[in-house]
């Protein structure tokens, strides 16, 4: 048991000693922001987040008087995680107690209390404030600063976010573009740069957003620039009144940008310089940068930094004089504290030490606080020297500027072996019934063991009859206290507590026992309370339950004020006590809910604590033996009084110190003789019952120095640690130093080496010397100053005994062989000193060695010995030692006697690398003659110069044995050699070594470089070659870089290709560039090693453009009836593209505004102008446009303004018509220009012979064109006349008309012929007014015909013909005949019908790859409305239709833009001001282009060790533009596609990079235009690391494809010349039949033939890869040969073989053979390939050229020449060649012409070089089944190869042969395509050729080597092959695959003739036998006939027989197309051949 409760215990402990660990103190984790402004619609939380163990408290208090703070209701509220809530609020209940005010928020547990930052709480409320943008007075050609006023009340919260004009552009801040015209600086106001006069038509307005509320507006008012003209020079002066002889002030956050402003003005513009002035420093100017910008006046400072701070000096001047101003600039950065140790533990009576390590800018004060209280300490360090029970706690270091502040917390714990105490078990609360007893306990532990008290209601327990308290303390330690209280009473109620104290803490805890009973109060003592302190009392309350307690005073419950507060447990508060208001009774009222109460005082006395008046010691005090005194004056407290004085700390004064007490508040303090002994700290005590106060005066009194240890002479044993004391005293301390004397006499002190480690003076003055030497020895001075009297200073000589020693103990020492050496030693140390000499350990023996002596000498306290050795040799070449001994000791030291000679050559010199311009050797090192080789020369030189006249030398050290020689040429051959140098002289040479550089990349960047503009959206540029010696190799090409000269971008690059033409300049058309826009254009030079320098930066425009947007604001003002204003504004800059030459201001009528003829135009400069004779009283439309030199721009849109009315001109005719015998009726028609509305007509008319003035008048409606003049005398002449009016006025006369009254009245017509208009489907009522006496007959006349009425005519009683629903067949004339018997009359009008237009033609004119022009006709059917214009309407095929408009005008209307090779639909109609009329037809037709074509790889594909080049530009487009290419690649032997891009740019190059070298990739490129897309795929290889190509792959040609049951005895060398005879054999007889059939078709085999050739002229002319036909299933392309970069062509060998011209004429001689080819020929030959259509093919073929030597054999030869002949195998051709034919078995031809003539153009042509002879083979379009597979049997052999010649052919199931040469012509090649294909390897010169070359040559390309097959196609740069892996589309492959071998593929130039876009290809082969008539096929009878040498050009038979598809004419006409087809297929299966999918009748197509 005892065991059990041991360990209980023991874990109980050790759980108690963990949580008193685990305790700390409060720490805030979150602290609330230093600043929290918020809206009253939206309140605020702040957070304030503790931690600390036990859970600390956390209140909020109020930062200046840390008085805590509670609920307002609605206003505040406080939670109990420490979070401050201010609720949304209305703006009336707002409260600056509560709004505006600084809090703290503090947190508090048992280990002590700490406080936050200070929180300043601003709330704002909505207010009315108005924004303006001030106007800004600004003399032309200064900036200007356009501010925008903010109220001061709201500028903390609002802030300028944009600024917008009066344009509505916008300008916001932080768009850094520094150099524009406009800039919204940091600070909110808008910049402008360089004031004009067009400035002052703008206004502008600032916009701002509030920071709490985002409130947006924009300024009320808009500011403008008030612009001046300068008048005179005039001096700068600051704009702003308080720059003026001010400093400003700016203060701003670190990282936002900040405006320092200097705007001054003045004329001419002055110069605005910035400088920094640092404290105490010159003025520096400002350095401006990407982060500091100067804008006119006003330096920015972006991201502002602290050490921006200072003072800044703004200058400004200009040639009349200079102002300047200063600013002060305060960069901010947030405040932070750490206080170190955060956590410190120390024992009672050690020192403590807090340093407070702060951050931020700028810090104004540091204070400390402990457990919320400030200490009077300033300091960053709080040290407390001896720490006590009070002193654990909190502490906290608070820095604080005027914006912020911040804190650092750390925490001071006792530590040692004591422990605070702790209550481990404690009561609980408890209510119970009064009678029975009641015992509470309390149990507490600690360290030491503490005493537990109880209290009641806070008064102290003593035992009494009823209470007793007992105590005892168990064995662990812990006491254990009880409370026994027998037979409880009501009053016994209250709250009890147990307090466990100990000197290093105290704990209590309280319960609260409840005894039924009524309420009562325990009496209470008074009270007494701090004046200014809070009172808290508790009111003793017994008895239960109880409802209320309340407290009164004077009668009235409190609170009364704001200070006091309540609770319902009866406590009361009261804050910040006063005594006037606070002092007096308070009374407790406790009451039950039966309404008993009891009542209880409590008296409270305010006191009144001490305050001391400052006081100090007088100066006077100070000096030693002066008299002092201070007074010590208690200025306010309460009495009694106690005043008393302590000296340091403590109670009792100095010796010679008296205090004396003055009446009740002062005390003297008094010191009759001032001694040193009394400085220290004189603290004044002053306390009453309120409190103490203190106050603390230093004494300082100066005493002079005085020794305490006075240093003496010592002396030290050699390496010892030696130690001077010095030692004084004073007051001030005296500082202490050490000197040491420079010489060996006293005098001339210095200061010792401070650097020196093993010199060290400690604090206390002592000088200590580790490990002491003899150079130390001497005289020192010790000196002791306070600065009180002259100081004290003593010399003292330190001595140091030593052995014999030497400075220095082993020493090399050389001598010349044959020189006389001298070997020295010298001792030091205490004399005397004997010296002995030995060599190599032995004793030197003068007597012995007469060559050796010996000499001794003193010199200054050391002895000297030398021992001389005359003429040295190599035996004097030892250690020599010298010896010294003393009474100390001994020691020696050793000298290594060298005797040196001259080194010897260096050897095994090596080259480890070279590169272009350096070389990197190594050597071996050479016996160095017991010298150490000072250094190395390297020796180099040109091959061909000599070493004395041009060698160079490279120094190299002679600690190197390798060494690079810079700066060689590249490419150049250089001689080198070393020689070997040490003191005593050079080696000889060593062996030389020849090297040659590499090529390097070019150095110099090419010359001469010019940019000029093509047009607007191009630029030419041109330049020269570098000079040569800057090549550095072979130059192949350029990059031509351009980007935009404003911006900061890297260039686009474009690749030109290098001319080799000697001088020439290149050039580059740079495309798609920006209109009128500055280019910035550099140009470097590249070679196959790299890229060289660019050239300088040429800039330069494009051509100017046309403005892009119409002038706007375009308006028009009426000036009068013939004048117009027109005004307007110019388009914006940024559109113009070019400079604004003029505007053109285009007008017309608006009626006729349609005909482009009516229309006017005024050119003018400026932006108005007035148009001047203009039609009166016209409504006019206007536009103006912008033209630059590039031409005009876009036109405004039409605005319209009307002219003023004005007077009338005359009535346009007149008549006057008897109407009886009194009167007239006149009528007339309105005048043709009315000028205005005509509001009335005046009718003139008087008796002939009268005047005008005597006329009478009559005024009529405007409506009204006739009156009849009444009363009229008969027989008399009147005159009437007719003028109309406007408002204006009235107008001219209309001409007179004479008529003279008659009894008679003739029949007349009123009206006039006039011309109707109408509208289609309205109706029209034509006029015929008459008059006579009697009345006349009306009758009407259509076009010449009488008038028949009927549905839609009829005739009115009037006479006028009513015309209803009027259409087109209803124009024409209409006549009105009147008759009566006194006369007739006509009248004739013209009716016109206005109706929608006819629809115009439309006819196609031309097109190109973007564009249709098309031709517009009206229609032929005159239309009596004018055509306003067309629209035209056009689609792409399966898309959208789009349409255009077209003026009148136009006849011919350009489409543009239109997609390249699309069809399209167009049609078109026309419109006037009725409608728009009916559609044309349907135009159907195209654009031009196709999809791109496939280059040829050598033109494509450019390769280096780890990268691929593609050439994109050798793409041909189609005519239609390259949109992009997709580019992959792998490796070979990898299945996936690696994506390299798939947007690639189709201008310039593009590289693949990272590849490896010497590696097999297959490339996939796609290329893409609108007119489709084209797929290539090539095969190609990296160069190896050295720059070498790699040999093609090499396949097994063994036959491995037969089965394992062939039998291994049959030879296929055998059996293959067998089969392959029987089956010529079969073939020639079928091929005879065939012949023999045809023959006898006659003209039905031409007529078929004509439609086989038409068909396959359809089929050549489609483009690649376009299925030809149906019956030809299969495509193959070319395989061409290309040799390997950099090496010698191979001779054209002479063959010795007959072709079958030669078999024709039975042998041939040619004029001999051509050795090589010549690469500089131009191009290939161009020959005609197949007639034009309808011609016959004659019977040999196309005619032969001019200049033939031979011509056509007849006859027999004629019959065998169109077939194949095979060289059957087994045969060696040795015999003569006139033999040959003998050898050859011959078959039939597919038609007998035609196929030799690919061989002129395309690489399988080429003749196959061998060494010695071979095997030949010919399959034409086969599948190597015409003979037999050329595997069979026959393995290729070095000497003998095996060579074939197949026309686009499949190889059979084996593949072709590895080593065997192959010319296949691809299947889609047809006669129009091969007269182009191109072929253009790259060859070196012959006359270049060098060693290497070797490889190459000879054997190699014989048919071994590697680069003997027609497969490897190499370019320059390395070797790349086409791939012809997939099939063109249409085109289906038959036969087998071959599974190891890729194509060549040509497809580079597929139409068109050899000289489009293509590169110049190779030459042919030179012809043979002489320029020989071409035979059947268009070619030479001999392409290869040479018998004069053996081993010259070499040309497989199979070529002569080689066939293409063009010759398939002959058919037999009478043939359907199904027999055709059967007769196609027969002969495929018997002949087997098919080229590039036409398959070939060997039988039917011969003529």
């Amino acid at each position: 048991m005892g065991t059990t409760y041991m360990v209980w215990a023991i874990l109980l402990a050790l759980t108690l000693h963990k949580a008193v660990c685990d305790e700390s103190g409060p720490v805030i984790v979150e602290e609330p922001d230093n600043r929290v402004d918020f809206s009253n619609s939206t309140g605020a939380n702040i957070h304030c987040s503790v931690r600390g163990r036990p859970a600390p408290s956390v209140v909020w208090v109020r930062a200046d008087n840390g008085s805590a703070i509670g609920v307002v209701p609605g206003l505040r509220m406080v939670l109990s995680n420490g979070t401050l809530i201010f609720p949304p609020f209305r703006a009336e209940d707002y409260r600056q107690e509560v709004h505006a005010q600084v809090y703290r928020c503090q947190a508090s547990n048992s280990h002590g209390t700490v406080h936050s930052r200070d929180v300043h709480v601003r709330a704002v409320v909505p207010q009315t404030y108005q924004i303006e943008a001030d106007n800004e007075h600004v003399i032309q050609g200064n900036s200007a600063i356009i501010k925008c006023e903010i109220p001061s009340f709201v500028a903390d919260f609002v802030s300028v976010q944009a600024w917008v004009d009066s344009e509505g552009t916008t300008y916001y801040p932080g768009r850094e573009n520094y150099d524009g015209k406009y800039l919204v600086l940091p600070s909110g106001e808008l910049h402008i740069r360089s004031v004009s006069s067009e400035d002052g038509f703008k206004s502008y307005k600032c916009r701002t957003v509030h920071r709490l509320t985002q409130e947006t507006r924009l300024s009320a008012t808009a500011g403008r620039l008030v612009i001046s003209d300068p008048v005179g020079f005039s001096a700068p002066k600051f704009t702003w009144e308080e720059r003026i002889n001010t400093v400003l002030t700016v203060v701003k956050p670190s990282g936002v940008s900040v405006s320092v402003f200097c705007e001054a003005q003045g004329f001419p513009v002055p110069e605005t310089r910035w400088f920094k002035v640092p404290e105490g420093g010159r003025k520096a100017a400002v350095e401006l940068g990407e982060r500091v910008k100067q804008v006119g006046g006003t330096l920015i400072i972006r991201e502002a930094k602290v050490e921006d701070s200072g003072k800044y000096l703004c200058v400004v001047n200009n040639s009349v004089g200079g102002e300047s101003v200063e600013t002060v600039l305060t960069v901010t950065a947030p405040l932070s504290a750490q206080v170190e140790p955060k956590v410190q533990t120390v024992e009672f009576g050690r020192p403590a030490t807090f340093t407070c390590t702060y951050r931020g800018n700028p810090v104004k004060s540091v204070t400390w606080l402990k457990d919320g209280i400030p200490l009077n300490h300033k300091e960053a360090v709080l040290r407390i020297d001896t720490v006590g029970r009070e002193d654990k706690g909190m502490y906290q270091c608070f820095v604080r500027n005027d914006q912020e502040s911040a804190q650092g917390t750390a925490e001071l714990k006792l530590g040692g072996r004591f422990e605070p105490p702790q209550l481990i078990y404690t009561f609980q609360t408890n209510t119970l019934q009064p009678g029975p007893a009641v015992f509470l306990k309390c149990v507490a532990a600690g360290n030491p063991t503490p005493e537990i008290t109880w209290e009641l209601d806070g008064t102290r327990l003593a035992n009494s009859e009823r209470m007793q308290v007992g105590q005892y303390v168990t064995v662990n330690g812990e006491v254990v206290s009880h409370l026994n209280i027998s037979a409880v009473h009501t009053n016994d109620g209250g709250l009890y507590a147990c307090v466990a104290s100990s000197t290093v803490g105290s704990v209590r805890h309280a319960a609260r026992l409840n005894v039924y009973g009524l309420p009562y109060i325990r009496p209470m003592d008074k009270a007494a309370v701090v004046a200014g302190e809070n009172m808290v009392v508790h009111c003793p309350v017994a008895g239960y339950p109880i409802d209320s307690i309340v407290w009164e005073k004077n009668g009235r419950m409190l609170p009364i004020n704001r200070r006091q507060k309540t609770f319902p447990n009866g406590t009361l508060i009261v804050e910040a006590v006063q005594r006037s208001t606070d002092q007096g009774r308070y009374t407790c009222v406790a009451r039950n809910s039966q309404a008993y109460t009891a009542r209880g005082d409590l008296d409270v006395q305010v006191m009144v604590p001490p305050e001391i008046v400052p006081f100090e010691f007088p100066e006077t005090a100070g000096r030693v033996g002066a008299f002092a005194q201070v007074f010590c004056v208690v200025a306010a407290g309460d009495a009694p009084m106690n005043i008393s004085w302590l000296y340091n700390g403590a109670s009792d004064l100095p010796l010679g110190t008296e205090s004396q007490i003055i009446g009740e508040r002062t005390s003297l303090l008094t010191i009759a003789s001032v001694s040193w002994l009394q400085s220290g700290d004189y603290e004044c005590l002053a306390q009453n019952g309120a409190g103490k106060a203190s106050f603390v005066a230093e004494l300082s009194v100066q005493v002079p120095p005085r020794w305490i240890v006075e240093p003496a002479d010592k002396a030290f044993a050699l390496g010892s640690d030696a130690r001077l004391e010095c030692k004084a005293d004073g007051f001030p301390r005296p500082s202490l130093g050490w000197k040491k004397a420079a010489g060996h006499t006293p005098g001339d002190y210095r200061d010792l080496d401070v650097n020196n480690p093993n010199i060290k003076v400690t604090g206390d003055g002592t000088l200590h010397i580790s490990s002491i030497q003899k150079s130390h020895e001497g005289y020192y001075l010790c000196e002791a100053n306070n600065g009180i009297g002259a100081g004290l200073s003593t010399v003292i000589y330190v001595r140091v005994q030593a052995p014999p020693q030497f400075k220095i103990q082993y020493r090399n020492q050389t001598a010349r062989h044959g020189d006389d050496a001298v070997l020295e030693c010298e001792a030091g140390g205490e004399t005397p000193i004997g010296i002995l000499w030995s060599k190599d350990k032995h004793s030197v023996d003068q007597a012995a060695e007469p060559r050796y002596t010996i000499r001794e000498e003193m010199r200054g306290g050391s002895v000297h010995s030398s021992l001389s050795i005359k003429t040295t040799d190599r035996t004097d070449s030892a250690v020599y030692t010298c010896v010294a001994t003393n009474a100390f000791g001994s020691a020696d030291t050793n000298i290594n006697l060298i005797i040196q000679e001259h080194p010897e050559q260096p050897s095994s010199l090596k080259v480890l690398d070279k590169s272009g311009r350096s070389v990197e050797l190594s050597w071996t090192s050479p016996y160095d003659g017991n010298s150490p080789i000072t250094r190395y020369i390297v020796e180099y030189k040109l091959s061909r110069r000599n070493w004395e006249n041009d060698g160079e030398r490279m120094m190299v050290p002679g600690n190197q044995n390798m060494a690079a020689v810079l700066d060689l040429r590249p490419a150049t051959t250089y001689h080198l050699r070393i020689v070997a140098r040490n003191e005593i002289g050079d080696s000889d040479p060593s062996d030389i070594v020849t090297i040659i550089t590499a090529e390097e990349a070019p150095s110099g960047s090419p010359r001469d470089l010019k940019v000029e503009a093509v047009d607007q959206t191009s630029l030419r540029v041109k330049w020269k070659p570098p000079l040569r010696e800057e090549w550095n190799g072979d130059i192949q090409g350029y990059q031509v870089g351009y980007r935009l000269a404003s911006s900061n971008t890297s260039y686009v690059y474009e690749t030109v290709e290098f001319s080799k033409e000697v001088g020439k300049e290149h050039q580059l058309t740079i495309k798609k560039l920006q209109v009128y826009t500055e280019y910035a254009v550099v140009v470097s030079a590249f070679n196959k090693i790299g890229q060289g320098p660019t050239t300088e930066e040429i800039r330069s425009y494009t051509a100017e453009g046309t403005p892009q947007q119409p002038p706007h604001d375009v308006t028009c003002t009426t000036l009068t009836s013939q004048t117009i204003r027109v005004s307007w504004a110019s388009p914006p800059l940024e559109t113009v593209q070019g400079v604004i030459k003029g505007y053109k201001v285009i007008y017309g009528p608006s009626d006729k505004w349609y005909d482009e003829e009516r229309k006017d135009t005024k050119i003018t400069s400026s932006t108005e102008t007035h148009l001047h004779g203009l039609q009166k009283y016209t409504n006019y439309s206007l536009q103006v446009l912008a033209f630059t030199s590039g031409g005009e721009g876009v036109r405004s849109q039409p605005i319209h303004c009307q002219t003023d009315q004005d007077v009338p001109d005359a009535p346009t005719s007149v008549k006057a018509l008897v109407m009886s015998a009194d009167s007239i009726l006149v009528s007339w028609l309105p005048p043709d220009r009315p000028n205005g509305i005509i509001t009335q007509y005046t009718v003139y008319f008087k008796e002939e012979g009268k005047s005008d003035s005597e006329a009478e008048q009559e005024k009529l409606l405007s409506s009204q064109l006739n009156y009849e003049a009444n009363g009229l005398k008969q027989r008399d002449e009147y005159v009437f006349w007719v003028t109309a009016s406007t408002t204006i006025g009235e107008g001219e006369k209309s001409e007179s008309v004479h008529l003279k009254l008659s009894s008679k009245v003739p029949a007349k017509i009123a009206s006039f012929d006039d011309e109707y208009v109408a509208t289609y489907k309205e109706d029209v009522k034509l006029h015929c007014q008459a008059v006579g006496l009697p009345t006349p007959d009306i009758r009407w006349t259509i076009r010449g015909e009488p008038f028949t009425p009927n549905d839609r005519m009829r005739l009115l009683t009037e006479g006028s013909l009513l015309i209803r629903e009027v259409s087109r067949d209803d124009a024409g004339e209409y006549t009105c005949h009147v008759e009566n018997p006194y006369g007739q009359d006509t009248v004739t009008h013209t009716l016109l019908i206005q109706a929608p237009p006819h629809p115009p033609e439309i006819q196609l004119q031309s097109t190109t790859t973007n564009s249709i022009e098309v031709k517009l006709k009206p229609s032929v059917i005159d239309d009596t409305t004018p055509i306003h214009g067309y629209t035209v309407y056009y689609k792409p095929e399966f898309s959208t239709w789009e349409s255009v408009q077209v003026p009148a005008s136009t006849r011919s209307y350009n489409l543009e833009g239109l997609w390249c090779g699309s069809r399209y639909q167009i049609y078109a109609s026309a419109y006037n001001k009725i409608g728009t009329g009916e559609s044309s037809e349907i135009l159907n037709t195209r654009t031009k282009g196709k999809k791109p074509e496939i280059p040829e790889v050598h033109r494509f594909v450019e390769v280096s060790s780890v990268s691929i080049n593609l050439h994109l530009k050798a793409w041909q487009d189609g005519g239609c533009p390259m949109n992009y290419f997709v580019v992959e690649y792998k490796p070979r032997h990898q299945t996936e596609w690696i994506m390299a891009d798939n947007q690639v740019s189709p201008t310039g190059n593009y590289g693949i990079m990272e590849l490896t070298p010497a590696t097999w990739y297959n490339l996939r490129i796609s290329a893409h235009n609108n007119a489709g897309s084209s797929v290539a795929e090539y095969e190609v290889a990296t160069l190896t690391l050295t720059g070498a190509t790699l040999p093609p792959t090499v396949s097994d040609s063994r036959v491995t494809w037969l089965p394992d049951w062939w039998p291994k005895w049959l030879d296929l060398n055998v059996l293959v010349p067998v089969i392959a005879t029987i089956v010529v054999i079969i073939v020639g007889i079928v091929v005879i039949c065939v012949a023999v059939t045809r023959r006898k078709n006659g003209i039905e085999n031409l007529r078929l033939r004509e439609e086989v050739y038409q068909q396959y002229q359809y089929n050549a002319s489609m483009p690649p890869p376009s299925t030809m036909d149906k019956r030809h299933p299969g495509f193959r392309e070319e395989l061409g040969y290309i040799p390997p970069p950099n090496r010698k062509l191979p001779p054209v060998p002479g063959s010795q073989y007959n072709t079958c011209d030669r078999i024709k004429r039975g042998g041939g001689s040619g004029r001999g053979t051509h050795a090589t080819w010549d690469p500089r020929r131009p191009m290939y030959e161009e020959l005609s390939l197949h007639p034009p259509p309808g011609r016959r093919i004659p019977l040999g073929g196309p005619p032969q050229p001019l200049g033939s030597q031979d011509t056509l054999r007849s006859g027999g030869d004629d019959e065998i020449c169109p077939y194949a002949t095979f060289h059957l195998l087994g045969f060696r051709e040795e015999m003569d060649p006139q033999q040959a034919g003998n050898n050859f078995q011959t078959f039939p031809h597919q038609n007998g012409h035609g196929s030799q003539q690919h061989f002129v153009n395309s690489p399988a042509s080429r003749s196959m070089p061998r060494h010695g002879s071979g095997n030949y083979y010919s399959c034409v379009s086969g599948d190597y089944t015409c003979g037999h597979t050329p595997n069979e049997g026959h393995q290729p052999r070095h000497g003998s190869g095996n060579y074939y010649s197949c026309v686009a052919g499949e190889y059979g199931p084996g593949g072709p042969p590895s080593s065997t040469y192959y010319s296949t012509v691809p299947g889609d090649m047809t006669a129009s395509r091969m007269s182009n294909s191109t072929f253009s390897p790259t060859y070196d010169d012959p006359a270049r050729s060098d060693e290497e070359s070797d490889q190459y040559g000879g054997s190699t390309y014989s048919g071994g080597g590697p680069y003997a097959r027609a497969i490897d196609s190499v370019s320059q740069s390395g070797t790349a092959k086409r791939l012809n892996g997939a099939h063109p589309p249409g085109a289906p492959v038959s036969g087998p695959q071959p599974s190891n071998h890729r194509f060549i593929s040509n497809r580079g130039s597929t139409s068109g003739s050899a000289g489009q876009g293509s590169p110049e290809p190779p030459p042919p082969p030179p012809p043979r036998n002489g320029d020989l008539p071409l035979d059947s096929s268009g070619l030479g009878s001999s392409l290869n006939d040479s018998n004069n040498s053996t081993a010259s050009n070499q040309f497989s038979e199979a070529e002569c027989d080689h066939d293409l598809v063009q010759r398939n004419y002959g058919v037999k006409a009478t043939k359907s197309t199904e027999e055709m087809r059967k007769l196609l297929d027969k002969n495929e299966a018997a002949a087997h051949i098919q080229n590039g999918g036409l398959r070939m009748v060997s039988d039917e197509m011969n003529v």
